[in-house]
């Protein structure tokens, strides 16, 4: 927000130049209405300027600084309240209250311009110990601001807790919302499961004190919340509103925050690749935090999901030295976009470093700034980071203990992709037919059905291009290949109808021929020929006889599951022959039936395709996204 920006504030007179500035102290320290006390202060000032009132001067000249640090973005507006607020602090005496609250302010500045928080800690102790509550409680809450990295949890709670003990002294009742929304955030960025209690807390404050700043970031949380139910076209409305409420505040995090959501809820959707238009402006916008790495690391990201590996590897070039990232409110954030960019990538040295950064931080959440938005759990990016660098064992427990800590969180589009990628460690690790990894997988792609979420393809794994699928036949199995992947599933009618689909890309076929076993490549699809004809029929009764003959010596093995197996196919069989026999044993005719070949082909594909998908997901998503099925069916690689 420029400082030139302002409310329809007129500059007052000298002799109304405290009531400008009881206006601007009772906006921001008791609304938390950002837009408005700027106006006032900003007025104020200039008229203190001109009425020689260092007091007067000094007030306002703290009061633009705001609620939180780093309120004027673009270096314009940040030099000009820095060098007003110098100058009003060599007007005063060195050891009054409104000195130390200056200094405060910007020694907090300061502090988080270099992701720094040694400053505002000493300035924090002469705070406790000059006697003013209103310089401590105001110290309390910059330094808190200036804490915000994964690894200062418990001193940030302490600052919180005394925050809350002060705002009784200070009889200020924003020193109270600022309180107990600390103490808020703290509570999610620890994961603790106590978090919702203290946000209703601070909802009933908010519904008995307005306080605009505060409600901001409450709008924001409740985004967050509904991305971690799964709701997105709800939660991507609420963050428009959010948005729109961050601009009503004045609050320059309005448009990198709406950003952060809008991320988040195209991850979990697989449409991160529309991000990149606006994450390339936005990574370049002055609005953006000075410590903030989250969007170059993004916009890494969306670009090698859009399939660009240059540029991806350019933005993650950009970020040099990972451990010299400075530890702020989106530093986990910007390592989550690493981890996945280096997987994709297969980068191994990148993640490698990242795993080696983020080990120490397991147990918490991926959450941006003041828990705007969350990517579930530290685990998952670490064992993301183990899985390209090849230790799969270690991939394999992080997952797992992901999948744990994001349902803990009720993140359960988290918790699915955590699974999904679980049992893809485990199949890596164990092999593509073990039993518990295509158990993993399968309820993953099951979860993300009902959460309307796509899965991600994994690395390495090859497009289209290059043919697409292929499926071969292999005795009482088919052998499904999609570049260098390989999925191996049993035998079922839908697979037959697959195989032919796929053998033949980009070409219509009646559900009726495929159905019937008659589609022919030089045929025109329109025949009216039987359902079954003398050879098709013929197979069909030979299958049977096999089938039974397999059946008797599984059932005499004791082979209860495969018998079983095997019986339901004899079944289907025989209903198909019966169905496709008319009175005296001679071919029914197609022609009629149209509708009732696209429903038992449609649904003998689904069920095939779900077969797959138990045992290698990415090939199943690939496959259902390109076979299209209805009265002509089709397979259209992407």
């Amino acid at each position: 927000m420029s400082v030139a920006q302002r409310v329809d504030v007129q500059v007052p007179s000298c002799s109304d130049l405290e009531t400008a500035l009881a206006q601007g102290e009772r906006a921001l320290f008791e609304h938390g209405d950002l837009r408005t006390a700027r106006s006032w202060f900003d007025a104020a000032y200039r008229q203190a300027e001109t009425c020689c009132e260092p007091q007067a001067l000094a007030r306002a000249a703290l009061g633009m600084g705001g609620v939180w640090v780093f309120e004027h973005r673009t270096a314009a507006e940040s030099e000009t309240v820095r060098a007003r607020q110098q100058h009003a602090l060599s007007l005063l005496d060195p050891s009054s209250s409104l000195a130390l609250r200056l200094r405060a302010r910007m020694r907090g500045e300061e502090d988080y311009r270099e992701g720094a928080h040694e400053g505002i800690l000493r300035v924090l102790a002469l705070a406790r110990g000059s006697g003013d509550p209103v310089a401590l409680a105001e110290a309390l809450s910059l330094a808190h601001h200036c804490l915000l990295g994964p690894e200062h949890g418990k001193l940030r709670r302490e600052l919180a807790g005394e925050l809350i003990g002060q705002a009784a002294v200070t009889e200020r009742g924003g020193d109270l919302v600022m309180g107990v929304l600390w103490r808020t955030v703290d509570l999610y960025l620890a994961a603790d499961p106590h978090a919702e209690r203290c946000l209703e807390e601070l909802r009933i404050l908010l519904k008995s004190h307005r306080h605009l700043a505060a409600g901001f970031v409450v709008d924001a949380i409740e985004v967050m919340l509904a991305i971690r139910a799964g709701r997105f076209e709800e939660a991507e409305q609420l963050a428009g509103a959010c948005f729109e409420r961050g601009v009503a505040a004045g609050d320059a995090d309005a448009t990198g925050w709406y950003g952060g959501q809008l991320g988040a809820i195209r991850w979990y959707q697989g449409r991160g690749t529309e991000l990149l238009p606006f994450l390339a402006d936005l990574v370049s916008s002055p609005t953006l935090s000075p410590i903030d790495n989250s969007y170059v690391a993004a916009l890494a990201l969306a670009a090698v999901l859009g399939g660009d590996r240059r540029l991806a590897a350019g933005h993650l070039a950009r970020l040099r030295d990972l451990a010299a990232l400075p530890r702020s409110s989106t530093w986990l954030l910007t390592m989550f976009c690493v981890a996945e960019t280096a997987h994709l990538l297969q980068d191994t040295d990148t993640a490698a470093r990242a795993y080696a950064l983020l080990l120490p931080h397991a147990g918490l959440p991926v959450m941006a700034s003041l828990g705007v938005a969350c990517w579930g759990s530290v685990h998952h990016s670490l064992g993301m980071a183990a899985l390209t660098t090849g230790e799969l064992d270690l991939a394999v427990q992080h997952l797992r203990a992901a999948v744990h800590d994001s349902l803990a969180l009720g993140h359960w589009p988290a918790a699915t992709l955590s699974r999904f990628r679980l049992g893809q460690a485990m199949a890596l690790r164990d092999g593509s037919q073990d039993e518990a990894a295509r158990a993993e997988q399968a309820a993953a792609v099951r979860e993300a059905k009902e959460l309307g979420m796509v899965l991600p393809a994994p690395a390495g794994r090859a497009s289209g291009a290059d043919g697409g699928c292929r499926i071969r036949r292999h005795g009482r199995h088919w052998q499904v290949e999609l570049g260098d992947r390989t999925a191996l599933v049993d035998h079922s009618v839908g697979m037959g109808h697959l195989a032919t689909l796929v053998a033949n890309p980009g070409r219509e076929i009646l559900a009726a021929d495929l159905a019937a076993g008659t589609w022919r490549r030089d045929g025109d699809g329109e025949s009216a020929q039987p359902m079954l004809d003398d050879v098709a029929r013929g197979a069909y009764r030979q299958r049977l006889a096999q089938l039974q003959a397999e059946i008797d010596e599984l059932e005499a093995m004791h082979d209860i599951e495969r018998a079983a197996a095997l019986r339901l196919e004899r079944e289907w069989l025989l209903n198909e022959l019966s169905a496709a026999t008319g009175i005296g044993g001679r071919a029914r005719p197609f022609t009629g039936s149209e509708e009732r070949a696209r429903i038992a082909v449609g649904k003998a594909i689904r069920r095939a395709l779900g077969r797959i998908e138990a045992v290698d997901a990415a090939i199943g998503e690939e496959l259902r996204g390109c076979v299209q099925t209805g009265v002509r069916c089709s397979y259209r690689p992407r």
